[in-house]
């Protein structure tokens, strides 16, 4: 049974583990916390692209048991004590590595690397039993979106082998303009013709995903596109028409979440 690949927001540092009284991060939580159940069946490992982590090529962490990396500043000190205990999956990080070397792309595993908060915050809300083997993938630092749309196709067996691939990012990612109102207008106009671009299916998708800073507002959306670019290994991986499957206004910015069957 072939799993589905989801594009997800992974929230502002350790948002969910804070105190939250206006309930800004409260939607998002519950949409993580759904993940598991609307899948076709359990996954046996989880394969999660990340924003934070960029490398010449791509790398996938090789530990048994990786520690967390807390690339996070300012909050509160118990959110530095979380923990996410899932095992690694080194056979897996070989496998993703092979598949990706097969298809001619630079592919190395790092057999230090820990988790970033882009893998662990969101994996704590959505698999909180942290009994799935995971692997994390960096973006090659050329933040290509053709190359990741490519690599997403390279990884695709791993869809019919049980793995989850997990792509954890910003759908809008301007720290400057959150919580700002004049935001809201231009992230709705990204976020309408990224929904638009996502319902496509195959070559048609990758030809406008390639052209994102071309969209509207896509640089005022993504000054910097490292939070977007899971997005294509997500879309990349299948060549069906993807789904819009959460969306919602925080902090003044759309936010919206993609799976694709």
């Amino acid at each position: 049974m072939s799993l589905p690949t989801y594009y997800i927001p992974h929230g502002g540092g350790p948002c969910f583990f804070m105190d939250d009284p206006q309930g800004v991060w409260t939607g998002m939580a519950a949409f993580l916390r759904g993940v598991p159940a609307a899948l076709p069946a359990r996954p046996k490992a989880i394969l999660m692209v990340s924003g934070h982590w960029e490398t010449d090529g791509f790398a996938f962490s090789g530990a048994e048991r990786p520690e967390l990396i807390f690339d996070y500043y300012g909050f509160p000190p118990h959110t530095y004590q979380l923990r996410y205990d899932a095992p690694g999956a080194p056979d897996l990080a070989a496998r993703a590595a092979s598949l990706l070397g097969a298809q001619g792309f630079a592919a190395r595993i790092d057999p230090q690397r820990g988790w970033d908060h882009g893998v662990f915050v969101p994996l704590k809300v959505a698999f909180p039993d942290a009994d799935i083997p995971v692997v994390e993938m960096s973006l090659d630092r050329r933040l290509d979106p053709a190359l990741h749309l490519a690599a997403g196709r390279a990884l695709a067996p791993l869809r019919d082998e049980g793995v989850l691939i997990l792509c954890s990012g910003m759908s809008f990612h301007n720290m400057r303009a959150y919580g700002d109102p004049r935001a809201t207008a231009p992230s709705h106009a990204f976020d309408r013709w990224l929904t638009e671009s996502v319902q496509l299916d195959g070559a048609a998708r990758a030809k406008e995903l390639e052209r994102w800073s071309e969209a509207p507002s896509g640089r005022f959306a993504h000054p910097r596109e490292e939070h977007l670019l899971p997005l294509m290994v997500a879309a990349g991986a299948s060549e069906n028409s993807g789904a819009r499957i959460y969306g919602a206004d925080v902090l003044n910015t759309a936010l919206s979440a993609f799976r694709f069957d």
